[in-house]
């Protein structure tokens, strides 16, 4: 009996060991990566690289405030397009879905998720870029919410599903509809989780490099609309590391730094959005 009790304690001091171990190796990656981009790119983020326009090749200085703005229009068009559509079809598929319709919707949903983004952005490319004739913001923005669509959708099915069942019930108990009892008490009753998954899948989004080559493209200026060409962080990013010039490789893991910094933010208010309501009064 007391070899057992000791074997048993050196397997859950070893497995303890492991477990910690593993999630050292993981937290040490991060800061690993951080650490690096601070290293490399830390030295070049200044006011400049926020409000100016990249300089011509082989000349220093300049930023990338176009490649900041025009993340920004692809990311909130992206937001635009695929907001109501994933929220809409979470909806359907947490409420009102039958087994078969919402089988197939979700089966869906995951091997889109599982399409390489590239294979994306060339049906992007297909649909809004050839018939316009141009690389745009609009195409760089359809190609984003392709991405995040099927997370919007399993993202708010998720949490309306999280939803207790007696909620539902006592507003049907008082007399409402079914569709009012879902937009005036299960909607609310899950918004913070649903609005933490939106954030998160535009924080994912927003690192995307591959669509936007075959869409928004890139663009050394600001971008005067929707309907041209823009630049962005990832690409920029992308551009100057395999340029040949040392000050744009900076920049690029200047780029690259602040770009991190924007998705790290993202997560951390998201994370915080779907803390308790309690935790926030402590």
């Amino acid at each position: 009996m007391m070899y057992r009790f000791r074997w048993r304690k050196i397997v859950n001091l070893l497995m303890f060991g492991i477990t910690g171990l593993c999630t050292l190796v993981t937290v040490a990656v991060l800061f690993l990566i951080l650490g690096y981009l601070v290293w490399k790119g830390g030295t070049s983020i200044n006011l400049d690289f926020f409000t100016q326009l990249p300089k011509p090749p082989g000349e220093a200085g300049g930023g990338m405030a176009n490649a900041i703005l025009g993340s920004a229009q692809l990311v909130l068009v992206a937001a635009l397009i695929g907001v109501p559509v994933g929220f809409v079809g979470g909806v359907y598929l947490a409420e009102f879905g039958g087994p078969t319709w919402s089988f197939v919707i979700r089966y869906v949903a995951d091997l889109l998720n599982g399409v390489p983004s590239i294979v994306l952005g060339i049906f992007a490319y297909s649909m809004v870029v050839l018939p316009m004739r141009n690389f745009s913001v609009l195409a760089g923005g359809f190609a984003l919410s392709i991405i995040f669509i099927p997370l919007a959708v399993r993202t708010t099915e998720q949490f309306l599903r999280a939803v207790e069942q007696p909620l539902r019930e006592g507003a049907l108990a008082l007399g409402a509809s079914k569709w009012k009892a879902i937009a005036t008490v299960v909607i609310p009753a899950a918004m913070r989780g649903v609005a933490t998954g939106m954030m998160l899948g535009i924080a994912r989004v927003a690192g995307e490099t591959a669509p936007l080559l075959f869409t928004s493209f890139n663009n050394r200026y600001w971008s005067s609309g929707i309907d041209e060409p823009a630049a962005s962080l990832p690409v920029m990013i992308f551009t100057y590391a395999i340029s040949p010039y040392p000050d744009w490789h900076r920049q690029a893991w200047a780029a690259g730094l602040v770009l991190l910094a924007l998705i790290l933010v993202v997560n951390v208010i998201a994370r915080v959005l779907l803390l308790p309501k309690h935790a926030h009064g402590h």
